[in-house]
Protein backbone atom coordinates (compact mmCIF):
# COMPACT_ATOMS: atom_id res chain seq x y z
CA UNK A 1 0.00 0.00 0.00
CA UNK A 2 2.79 2.42 0.99
CA UNK A 3 4.68 1.60 -2.21
CA UNK A 4 1.57 2.27 -4.28
CA UNK A 5 1.06 5.67 -2.63
CA UNK A 6 4.71 6.58 -3.12
CA UNK A 7 4.55 5.52 -6.78
CA UNK A 8 1.40 7.61 -7.29
CA UNK A 9 3.05 10.65 -5.70
CA UNK A 10 6.06 10.28 -8.01
CA UNK A 11 3.82 10.02 -11.07
CA UNK A 12 1.84 13.12 -10.06
CA UNK A 13 5.03 15.09 -9.44
CA UNK A 14 6.42 13.99 -12.81
CA UNK A 15 3.20 15.03 -14.54
CA UNK A 16 3.38 18.51 -12.99
CA UNK A 17 7.00 18.81 -14.10
CA UNK A 18 6.02 17.85 -17.65
CA UNK A 19 3.54 20.75 -17.70
CA UNK A 20 6.14 23.34 -16.73
CA UNK A 21 7.01 26.13 -19.13
CA UNK A 22 10.11 26.98 -17.08
CA UNK A 23 12.68 24.77 -15.41
CA UNK A 24 10.93 22.30 -13.07
CA UNK A 25 13.81 22.68 -10.63
CA UNK A 26 13.11 26.37 -10.06
CA UNK A 27 11.28 27.43 -6.90
CA UNK A 28 8.36 28.67 -9.00
CA UNK A 29 7.63 25.07 -10.08
CA UNK A 30 9.07 22.95 -7.27
CA UNK A 31 6.29 21.38 -5.20
CA UNK A 32 7.07 20.59 -1.57
CA UNK A 33 4.79 17.62 -1.03
CA UNK A 34 5.39 17.41 2.72
CA UNK A 35 3.81 20.83 3.17
CA UNK A 36 0.75 19.64 1.27
CA UNK A 37 -0.12 16.92 3.82
CA UNK A 38 -2.87 19.03 5.51
CA UNK A 39 -4.38 19.95 2.12
CA UNK A 40 -4.38 16.30 1.03
CA UNK A 41 -5.65 15.15 4.43
CA UNK A 42 -8.71 17.41 4.17
CA UNK A 43 -9.54 15.78 0.84
CA UNK A 44 -8.92 12.32 2.27
CA UNK A 45 -11.30 13.12 5.12
CA UNK A 46 -14.15 13.28 2.61
CA UNK A 47 -13.61 9.58 1.93
CA UNK A 48 -14.87 8.83 5.45
CA UNK A 49 -18.41 9.79 4.41
CA UNK A 50 -19.65 6.15 4.01
CA UNK A 51 -18.57 5.43 7.58
CA UNK A 52 -19.87 8.56 9.31
CA UNK A 53 -23.20 8.70 7.49
CA UNK A 54 -25.49 11.66 6.96
CA UNK A 55 -27.77 13.75 9.15
CA UNK A 56 -29.77 16.91 8.60
CA UNK A 57 -27.64 18.77 11.13
CA UNK A 58 -24.38 17.74 9.46
CA UNK A 59 -25.57 18.72 5.98
CA UNK A 60 -26.96 22.03 7.30
CA UNK A 61 -23.64 22.85 8.98
CA UNK A 62 -21.79 21.95 5.76
CA UNK A 63 -23.98 24.31 3.72
CA UNK A 64 -23.85 27.10 6.30
CA UNK A 65 -20.05 26.98 6.50
CA UNK A 66 -19.81 26.90 2.71
CA UNK A 67 -21.96 30.04 2.44
CA UNK A 68 -20.27 31.90 5.29
CA UNK A 69 -16.71 31.14 4.21
CA UNK A 70 -17.34 31.61 0.51
CA UNK A 71 -18.74 35.07 1.26
CA UNK A 72 -15.72 35.88 3.45
CA UNK A 73 -13.38 34.86 0.60
CA UNK A 74 -15.24 36.62 -2.21
CA UNK A 75 -16.29 39.76 -0.37
CA UNK A 76 -13.26 40.36 1.85
CA UNK A 77 -10.25 38.32 0.73
CA UNK A 78 -11.01 39.29 -2.86
CA UNK A 79 -13.03 42.48 -3.21
CA UNK A 80 -11.83 44.16 -0.01
CA UNK A 81 -8.25 43.07 0.70
CA UNK A 82 -7.25 42.54 -2.93
CA UNK A 83 -9.07 45.44 -4.60
CA UNK A 84 -10.21 47.85 -1.86
CA UNK A 85 -13.63 47.95 -3.52
CA UNK A 86 -15.31 49.21 -0.34
CA UNK A 87 -14.41 50.39 3.13
CA UNK A 88 -14.75 48.68 6.50
CA UNK A 89 -13.66 49.38 10.05
CA UNK A 90 -10.76 47.57 11.64
CA UNK A 91 -12.93 45.21 13.75
CA UNK A 92 -14.99 44.27 10.67
CA UNK A 93 -11.96 43.58 8.53
CA UNK A 94 -10.51 41.37 11.26
CA UNK A 95 -13.72 39.36 11.80
CA UNK A 96 -14.09 38.63 8.09
CA UNK A 97 -10.36 37.96 7.73
CA UNK A 98 -10.80 35.40 10.52
CA UNK A 99 -13.75 33.81 8.69
CA UNK A 100 -11.78 33.80 5.45
CA UNK A 101 -8.81 32.19 7.19
CA UNK A 102 -11.09 29.38 8.39
CA UNK A 103 -11.47 28.33 4.73
CA UNK A 104 -7.83 27.16 4.83
CA UNK A 105 -6.72 29.29 1.88
CA UNK A 106 -3.91 30.87 3.89
CA UNK A 107 -3.94 34.36 5.34
CA UNK A 108 -5.54 37.51 3.90
CA UNK A 109 -2.21 39.19 3.11
CA UNK A 110 -0.91 36.14 1.25
CA UNK A 111 -4.17 35.75 -0.67
CA UNK A 112 -4.54 39.41 -1.59
CA UNK A 113 -0.91 39.98 -2.52
CA UNK A 114 -0.78 37.02 -4.89
CA UNK A 115 -4.08 38.06 -6.42
CA UNK A 116 -2.80 41.58 -7.04
CA UNK A 117 0.27 40.08 -8.69
CA UNK A 118 -2.06 38.03 -10.91
CA UNK A 119 -3.90 41.14 -12.09
CA UNK A 120 -0.67 42.93 -12.97
CA UNK A 121 0.60 39.95 -14.99
CA UNK A 122 -2.64 38.20 -15.95
CA UNK A 123 -1.97 35.39 -18.46
CA UNK A 124 1.57 36.63 -18.99
CA UNK A 125 4.68 34.52 -18.26
CA UNK A 126 4.97 36.03 -14.75
CA UNK A 127 1.40 35.01 -13.83
CA UNK A 128 1.74 32.21 -11.27
CA UNK A 129 -1.57 30.57 -12.12
CA UNK A 130 -2.30 31.25 -15.76
CA UNK A 131 -4.30 28.40 -17.27
CA UNK A 132 -3.07 29.41 -20.72
CA UNK A 133 0.60 29.42 -19.74
CA UNK A 134 0.76 26.54 -17.27
CA UNK A 135 -2.27 24.31 -17.85
CA UNK A 136 -5.54 23.77 -16.00
CA UNK A 137 -4.23 21.60 -13.18
CA UNK A 138 -1.41 23.97 -12.32
CA UNK A 139 -3.68 27.02 -12.41
CA UNK A 140 -6.30 25.19 -10.33
CA UNK A 141 -4.11 24.05 -7.43
CA UNK A 142 -0.51 23.33 -8.42
CA UNK A 143 0.72 26.91 -8.22
CA UNK A 144 0.12 27.42 -4.50
CA UNK A 145 2.01 24.20 -3.73
CA UNK A 146 5.20 25.61 -5.27
CA UNK A 147 7.93 26.84 -2.95
CA UNK A 148 8.23 30.15 -4.81
CA UNK A 149 4.66 31.08 -3.91
CA UNK A 150 4.74 30.26 -0.19
CA UNK A 151 5.55 33.71 1.13
CA UNK A 152 3.16 36.66 0.89
CA UNK A 153 4.20 39.53 -1.38
CA UNK A 154 3.92 42.10 1.42
CA UNK A 155 5.27 44.88 -0.79
CA UNK A 156 1.99 44.67 -2.73
CA UNK A 157 -0.27 45.02 0.35
CA UNK A 158 1.54 47.60 2.44
CA UNK A 159 -1.64 49.33 3.61
CA UNK A 160 -2.95 46.11 5.21
CA UNK A 161 0.42 44.71 6.28
CA UNK A 162 0.63 47.40 8.97
CA UNK A 163 -2.08 45.63 11.00
CA UNK A 164 -0.46 43.13 13.41
CA UNK A 165 -3.64 41.03 13.65
CA UNK A 166 -3.62 40.45 9.90
CA UNK A 167 0.07 39.59 9.95
CA UNK A 168 -0.67 37.13 12.77
CA UNK A 169 -3.33 35.37 10.66
CA UNK A 170 -0.81 35.14 7.83
CA UNK A 171 2.02 33.89 10.03
CA UNK A 172 -0.10 31.22 11.70
CA UNK A 173 -2.49 30.44 8.86
CA UNK A 174 -3.14 26.87 10.05
CA UNK A 175 -4.39 27.98 13.46
CA UNK A 176 -7.94 29.09 12.54
CA UNK A 177 -8.80 26.09 10.31
CA UNK A 178 -7.45 23.77 13.00
CA UNK A 179 -9.55 25.48 15.67
CA UNK A 180 -12.64 25.13 13.47
CA UNK A 181 -11.95 21.44 12.85
CA UNK A 182 -11.45 20.74 16.57
CA UNK A 183 -14.57 22.71 17.47
CA UNK A 184 -16.69 20.77 14.99
CA UNK A 185 -15.34 17.45 16.27
CA UNK A 186 -16.08 18.38 19.87
CA UNK A 187 -19.57 19.57 18.95
CA UNK A 188 -20.66 16.64 16.80
CA UNK A 189 -17.99 14.00 16.58
CA UNK A 190 -16.49 12.57 13.41
CA UNK A 191 -19.65 13.10 11.35
CA UNK A 192 -19.67 16.85 11.93
CA UNK A 193 -15.92 17.02 11.32
CA UNK A 194 -16.27 15.28 7.96
CA UNK A 195 -19.33 17.23 6.78
CA UNK A 196 -18.70 20.60 8.43
CA UNK A 197 -14.99 20.82 7.81
CA UNK A 198 -13.69 18.36 5.20
CA UNK A 199 -16.54 18.33 2.68
CA UNK A 200 -17.44 22.00 3.12
CA UNK A 201 -13.80 23.11 2.84
CA UNK A 202 -13.14 20.99 -0.26
CA UNK A 203 -16.23 22.46 -1.93
CA UNK A 204 -15.06 26.00 -1.14
CA UNK A 205 -11.58 25.09 -2.35
CA UNK A 206 -12.51 23.90 -5.79
CA UNK A 207 -15.23 26.46 -6.42
CA UNK A 208 -12.69 29.20 -5.64
CA UNK A 209 -9.87 27.54 -7.57
CA UNK A 210 -12.11 27.23 -10.64
CA UNK A 211 -11.96 31.00 -11.13
CA UNK A 212 -8.19 30.74 -11.67
CA UNK A 213 -8.53 27.82 -14.06
CA UNK A 214 -11.92 27.46 -15.74
CA UNK A 215 -12.82 31.17 -15.77
CA UNK A 216 -9.84 31.77 -18.03
CA UNK A 217 -10.80 28.98 -20.42
CA UNK A 218 -14.58 28.44 -20.50
CA UNK A 219 -17.26 31.08 -21.01
CA UNK A 220 -17.96 34.26 -22.96
CA UNK A 221 -16.01 37.48 -23.38
CA UNK A 222 -17.96 40.73 -23.26
CA UNK A 223 -14.81 42.86 -23.05
CA UNK A 224 -11.60 42.54 -25.04
CA UNK A 225 -9.31 42.52 -22.02
CA UNK A 226 -5.61 41.81 -22.47
CA UNK A 227 -6.02 38.42 -20.78
CA UNK A 228 -8.25 35.40 -21.42
CA UNK A 229 -10.77 36.06 -18.62
CA UNK A 230 -14.33 34.89 -19.31
CA UNK A 231 -17.81 35.21 -17.87
CA UNK A 232 -19.34 31.94 -16.73
CA UNK A 233 -22.87 31.79 -15.30
CA UNK A 234 -22.41 28.46 -13.51
CA UNK A 235 -19.17 29.52 -11.86
CA UNK A 236 -20.87 32.74 -10.80
CA UNK A 237 -23.54 30.72 -9.00
CA UNK A 238 -21.00 28.52 -7.22
CA UNK A 239 -18.79 31.44 -6.18
CA UNK A 240 -21.45 34.05 -5.40
CA UNK A 241 -20.60 36.25 -8.38
CA UNK A 242 -16.91 35.63 -9.02
CA UNK A 243 -17.73 33.85 -12.27
CA UNK A 244 -18.34 37.20 -14.00
CA UNK A 245 -14.61 37.17 -14.41
CA UNK A 246 -14.30 39.01 -17.71
CA UNK A 247 -16.35 41.85 -16.18
CA UNK A 248 -14.00 41.85 -13.21
CA UNK A 249 -10.84 42.02 -15.30
CA UNK A 250 -12.37 44.86 -17.31
CA UNK A 251 -12.89 46.90 -14.13
CA UNK A 252 -11.38 45.26 -11.00
CA UNK A 253 -12.07 48.22 -8.69
CA UNK A 254 -15.84 47.64 -8.46
CA UNK A 255 -17.51 45.94 -5.49
CA UNK A 256 -19.96 44.48 -8.00
CA UNK A 257 -18.91 41.91 -10.58
CA UNK A 258 -22.29 41.18 -12.13
CA UNK A 259 -22.47 44.39 -14.12
CA UNK A 260 -26.08 43.94 -15.29
CA UNK A 261 -29.21 43.14 -13.28
CA UNK A 262 -29.54 39.66 -14.75
CA UNK A 263 -25.99 38.69 -13.74
CA UNK A 264 -26.45 37.05 -10.35
CA UNK A 265 -23.88 38.35 -7.87
CA UNK A 266 -24.73 37.12 -4.37
CA UNK A 267 -21.63 38.71 -2.87
CA UNK A 268 -22.76 42.12 -4.09
CA UNK A 269 -26.21 41.60 -2.56
CA UNK A 270 -24.59 40.54 0.71
CA UNK A 271 -22.40 43.63 0.72
CA UNK A 272 -25.43 45.84 0.05
CA UNK A 273 -27.11 44.29 3.09
CA UNK A 274 -24.02 44.92 5.23
CA UNK A 275 -23.98 48.50 3.96
CA UNK A 276 -27.58 49.02 4.99
CA UNK A 277 -26.84 47.98 8.57
CA UNK A 278 -23.66 50.10 8.68
CA UNK A 279 -21.06 47.32 8.77
CA UNK A 280 -19.39 48.33 5.49
CA UNK A 281 -19.60 51.52 3.45
CA UNK A 282 -18.49 53.30 0.29
CA UNK A 283 -19.11 50.38 -2.05
CA UNK A 284 -17.48 51.33 -5.33
CA UNK A 285 -19.93 51.01 -8.24
CA UNK A 286 -19.28 50.25 -11.89
CA UNK A 287 -19.37 53.60 -13.73
CA UNK A 288 -21.78 53.38 -16.67
CA UNK A 289 -19.15 54.81 -19.00
CA UNK A 290 -16.75 52.06 -17.98
CA UNK A 291 -19.40 49.35 -18.13
CA UNK A 292 -20.42 50.30 -21.67
CA UNK A 293 -16.92 51.01 -22.97
CA UNK A 294 -15.10 48.37 -24.94
CA UNK A 295 -18.07 46.01 -25.17
CA UNK A 296 -17.85 43.41 -27.89
CA UNK A 297 -20.13 40.78 -29.27
CA UNK A 298 -20.05 37.90 -26.80
CA UNK A 299 -18.46 34.72 -28.03
CA UNK A 300 -18.66 31.34 -26.34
Amino acid sequence: MNRSLARAAVLVAAWFDSQATVSPTSDSRRIEWLRQVPFLAIHAGCLLLPWVGTSRVAVAVCIALYVLRMFAITAFYHRYFSHCAFRAGRPTQFVFALLGASAAQRGPLWWASHHRHHHVHSDQPQDSHSALRHGLAWSHFGWFMARGNFRPRLELVKSFARYPELRFLDRFDALVPLALAVGLYLAGGLQLLVWGFCISTVLVYHATFSINSLAHRIGSRRYATRDASRNNFWLALLTFGEGWHNNHHHYPAAARQGFFWWEIDLTWWGLKLLEKVGIVHDLRPVPLAVRDAGMRKEQA
